[in-house]
């Protein structure tokens, strides 16, 4: 099953469960718009390459369409689809006035030159412009993009609108407008859903070990929150593997060795291991922050853990799903988990917008707000409904989405004919 049908699924079980009117579902089914571009950028030898570009724009029912793009060799049409459909109910989870959106081009980052890649940024913005804006479209950084791209893509943005737009992409630098705490944001996020769940079911963070898969933006800092909060690391991963150590990491280590090192596997703070062995060793909370479809029908009943933290997008298969709920395994869902992100996100596009900027204090206390409120709405859908935690996600986002559908009246023009004047 591809990620977009798996995000299908998703929703349709969920629209089964709360009866959701199968015009609503329709609606949301599909992107409202897709675009396909051809992006030629000069590389530093002086050849020509032409890279391919996407950007998919879900649902402004509840705002103008938000959501990162990324640069990765494995992009594709369908990824990117589901991505922005995900964006659509993460926002709605989280109360924020956002559509979904989503973008990325076919390249491999880690192999171009830094000019390279502001060549190929620049590019990507002039091929896309049209369609976003601080009031349409505000993209932001993802898999492999980065704060320094997202200067670059404001600053083209701005040129090629003739004006100082700082609102059209969030996740830049906080000298050219960024907002503090957004490095961080989807890590911390996912830590406060993760410790008021604990704390609602008397769960002591002291007695529970941890596994993080990934160690880019998101692991990475989960680690070292979770590592500070009084948890007990038992293992991490990249790209190139992971370690194992039943006594505890100490992640800080773990990020030195990385960045001397090359990889997290180089660390002597445990032994070496695949990502795929790492996700069957013993633990009792399994943070996924790597990449879609990591736990799936043939490996999810090796599964130790008893909660599972999606922090990536999409990590867990529908079919893992129902293995692991016959398990009694809790998952904190990436609609809820991760849009610690794009909330902050909202906070630095609110601050551009007024041009006064908060501190950290203030930040990190409404974030913390929006992800219990989240977390709180979820569950009490997920009592009312006797189902899962990621199928309440979803009932609370089309609850959301359902009303501002109705209310903006695009459900009765469904039913309408249209008659042209004679």
């Amino acid at each position: 099953m591809s990620f977009y049908e798996n995000t299908i699924k998703n929703m349709n079980k969920s629209a089964k469960i709360m009866k959701l009117d199968p015009e609503t579902l329709q609606t949301l089914s599909s992107p409202q718009k897709t675009l396909i571009v051809s992006l030629p950028v000069r590389m530093d030898d002086g050849t020509l390459k032409v890279f391919e570009g996407f950007r998919v724009q879900h649902s402004e029912l509840r705002g103008p369409f938000k959501g990162g793009f990324r640069y990765f060799p494995e992009v594709n049409l369908d990824e990117i689809k589901a991505l922005a459909t995900e964006m659509s109910f993460k926002c709605a989870v989280a109360g924020i006035p956002y559509g979904g959106g989503k973008g990325g081009v076919k390249c491999n980052a880690k192999e171009m030159s830094e000019g390279e890649l502001e060549r190929l940024t620049r590019r990507y913005v002039q091929a896309v412009y049209q369609i976003i804006g601080p009031n349409h479209d505000i993209p932001a950084p993802d898999m492999y993009t980065t704060p320094q791209m997202m200067a670059w893509f404001m600053d083209e943005y701005s040129r090629l609108v003739n004006k100082y737009q700082p609102g059209v992409v969030t996740g830049k630098p906080i000298e050219v407008g960024g907002s503090l705490g957004r490095g961080t944001a989807t890590a911390q996020g996912g830590a406060y859903v993760l410790e008021e769940y604990m704390n609602q079911n008397n769960l002591k963070i002291e007695d529970h070990s941890v596994i993080i898969q990934g160690f880019g933006n998101a692991g990475m800092y989960a680690a070292e929150i979770l590592h500070g909060m009084g948890f007990r690391i038992l293992g991490v991963s990249d790209s190139k593997g992971g370690i194992y150590n039943e006594d505890g990491i100490d992640p800080f280590v773990v990020l030195k060795d990385k960045k001397e090192k090359g990889s997290v596997t180089k660390s002597d703070e445990g032994k070496a291991c695949t990502n795929e062995e790492l996700l069957e060793k013993k633990c009792d909370i399994l943070v996924l922050a790597a990449m879609e479809n990591q736990v799936t029908e043939k490996n999810a009943d090796k599964v130790k853990a008893k909660i599972i933290v999606e922090l990536a997008n999409g990590p867990t298969s529908a079919e893992a799903d129902e293995i692991l709920a016959k398990k009694d395994v809790v998952i904190i869902p990436d609609i809820l988990a991760n849009s610690g992100g794009v909330t902050v996100s909202y906070f630095e596009w609110v601050q551009n917008q007024a041009g006064y900027y908060w501190p950290i204090e203030e930040i990190e206390l409404k974030l913390k707000r929006i992800m219990v409120d989240g977390l709180n709405r979820i569950l009490k859908f997920q009592d009312e409904h006797k189902c899962t935690m990621r199928e309440g996600a979803y009932i609370s986002a089309f609850d959301r989405l359902d009303k501002a559908l109705k209310l903006r009246g695009s459900g009765a023009h469904l039913k309408c004919k249209v008659y042209l004047n004679k």
